[in-house]
């Protein structure tokens, strides 16, 4: 029998579905154990502020492991190293992280699950450097950490993309236009590439390989040229045309200090219209992706991930992050994790395949 322990759980970043699956799988495993669970709300700002957190029970996860979002709230906006806080009615960038560790001792846990993207296992990271026992979990629909073959999230996030890409087809060949559709994936061009290819788009724009709107507007007129009266044009919110830069919202304005990507779909369909004078629509997509119930595959893999956490512990392996390396879930270093983006290779089977079929990537 281990020891007994009071570990404590939280989720950070952007929500995605899957996330109550871990922490259902965290709670569960460690019961087994007879182990007490804290869950900390709104990510580490809950940690600097552990007013707010409660002991998990029974009866808090019942009925979870379908539903998505996270029971304990998140934010992208609490890194503790980097803090915002208002001093003489102006924002200046603290560091908390000292809180972070208070707060951590004075929930009496011995070990913390750390669940989300790079930018939630970089803050553990740097937390495991100050001497808590960290254990992450990794979770993005972008698919964009390169330790893991996959992320859970991104399964359910391509998913919902097919199924509107699919949608779209019927209304873009009934108007005789040219849809265009911005997806989510930051940097990375996963989830664009997968429900493009799999929602039979016609023009897939990935980050990894810049385009030209020329290019893209030839295989436009090609589709009319063929009689085909319509086209599907799946844009990444990442992506952007050779020699040119990425598209980018107002953040400040939102009192947020990383770049919101957005605005490519409209000004793309836009110039396509201006080039070819085909009517064009653009759809930004957006936050529906990270919605919804978990597929079976996220459920499987949120569940793994989180039993795979709790044993990490049992196992005192602490600074280290779970990761799916099939049949496999094992255990890499945060150092590992953090380190390195996981692109679209531009010389996969995958991108092969679609230009086999005829799909332009503007290139």
């Amino acid at each position: 029998m281990a020891k007994k322990k009071t570990i404590g759980v939280l989720t950070g970043g952007g929500d995605c579905p899957g996330l109550n699956a871990v922490i259902r799988a965290v709670v569960k495993s460690s019961f087994n154990l007879g182990w007490k669970v804290i869950g900390i709300q709104k990510g580490f700002e809950g940690l600097m502020d552990p007013s707010s957190a409660k002991e998990l029970r029974s009866h808090d996860i019942a009925g979870i492991l379908t539903m998505g979002g996270t029971i304990l709230g998140t934010t992208n906006r609490g890194n503790p190293f980097e803090y915002s806080v208002k001093k003489g009615g102006k924002p200046v960038i603290v560091d908390k992280s000292d809180d972070a560790v208070k707060g951590f001792k004075k929930l009496g846990l011995d070990a913390l699950v750390c669940i989300g993207g790079d930018g939630t296992l970089k803050i553990a990271k740097r937390l495991k450097d100050k001497g808590v026992p960290i254990v992450g979990v990794p979770k993005t629909i972008d698919n964009d950490l390169s330790a893991t073959v996959i992320t859970f999230g991104f399964d359910t996030a391509v998913s919902t993309a097919t199924d509107a890409i699919d949608k779209l087809h019927s209304t873009a060949e009934s108007h005789q236009r040219v849809m265009v559709v911005e997806l989510m994936g930051r940097y990375a061009g996963w989830i664009t590439l997968n429900s493009g290819i799999a929602g039979g788009a016609d023009v897939i724009l990935i980050p990894e390989i810049p385009f030209s709107v020329e290019k893209v507007c030839e295989k436009v007129e090609d589709r009319y040229r063929t009689k085909k009266n319509f086209c599907i044009v799946v844009v990444a919110e990442g992506a952007k045309p050779a020699g040119g830069g990425l598209f980018t919202k107002d953040a400040k304005s939102e009192g947020r200090q990383e770049v919101l990507l957005g605005g490519i779909g409209d000004w793309l369909a836009k110039e396509i219209t201006k080039k070819t004078g085909r009517e064009s629509r653009s759809l930004v997509l957006g936050h529906l992706q990270r919605g919804g119930h978990p597929t079976t595959f996220d459920r499987l893999t949120a569940t793994r991930f989180g039993a795979a956490a709790v044993r990490a512990i049992k196992e005192r392996k602490y600074g280290v992050m779970v990761a799916l390396r099939p049949p496999d879930v094992v255990f890499v270093p945060l150092e590992e994790a953090v380190g390195k983006m996981k692109s679209v290779p531009v010389d996969s089977d995958e991108i092969t395949a679609a230009k086999e079929l005829g799909i332009s990537f503007g290139d």
